[in-house]
């Protein structure tokens, strides 16, 4: 969808990168859910690809300290959740224990 929406190869490396571990939570944190992954265009008219991942797991008890350098719940290096936010030109998290999360990103063309 990247390439066809006519992202550039380091846009689509960054979209790949944050895919993965955007998905790889949804897998480990909550053993499934699902992506869904839109063309999207702004308010200003540009062109981008939202992509949603959205699970019926735990939730994320404490989003601030998840979106630190170096928290980890997982025994991991606590880079994936703020190293997502930094590749994407918009981030967000809804989390709860009774919903679950969804995380939605945004790269602009």
């Amino acid at each position: 969808m990247a390439v066809a929406l006519g992202f550039r190869l380091i846009d689509q490396t960054r979209l790949v990168t944050v895919t993965s571990e955007l998905a790889r939570n949804v897998v480990k944190y909550a053993r499934r859910g699902r992506m869904i992954a839109q063309p999207t265009r702004g308010e200003d008219g540009r062109e981008g690809l939202r992509l949603i991942f959205e699970d019926t797991g735990p939730g994320i008890p404490d989003i601030n300290a998840a979106m630190r350098d170096g928290f980890t719940t997982g025994g991991g290096l606590g880079k994936g959740l703020p190293g997502s936010k930094r590749l994407m030109d918009d981030f967000r998290i809804e989390s709860s224990a009774e919903h679950g999360t969804r995380v939605t990103v945004v790269r602009w063309l």
